[in-house]
């Protein structure tokens, strides 16, 4: 065995924490797909794990691979966001809270909330 060869860089820690976060966004998408709030926050505290590994181990290298992993982050943002909307939009036809935010006397923001008869009994 050559000395080289012991003191090169490994390629494997980079690589397993791109594995990771890879994992933890198609966890994170599933999540979100199957309305699983249980396993949307596993798979966020996976995330967030995996990526300050990955910022840990950053090679230029990984540039193409990155790329892929942030536009799959995107389209999760944008799955994220659309269950949100689902979310407001039935807690209003529930007469629950409305979801923009008002100032009360005192200058705190809050939220005001809005009863709504849904039927007589």
């Amino acid at each position: 065995m050559h000395a080289f060869a012991l003191n090169a860089p490994s390629p494997a820690p980079a690589a397993d924490a791109l594995d990771a976060l890879e994992l933890a966004l198609n966890d994170e998408r599933r999540a979100l797909i199957e309305n699983d709030a249980e396993a949307l926050m596993r798979s966020t505290q996976a995330k967030i794990l995996a990526l300050r590994q990955a910022e840990a181990g950053a090679r230029a290298s990984d540039a193409e691979r990155l790329t892929a992993l942030a536009e799959l982050n995107r389209a999760n943002g944008i799955l994220l966001s659309r269950r949100r909307r689902e979310v407001s939009w039935a807690l209003r036809h529930l007469g629950r809270v409305e979801s923009a935010g008002v100032y009360d006397a005192g200058g705190q923001a809050g939220s005001r909330p809005q009863s709504r008869i849904l039927g007589l009994g």
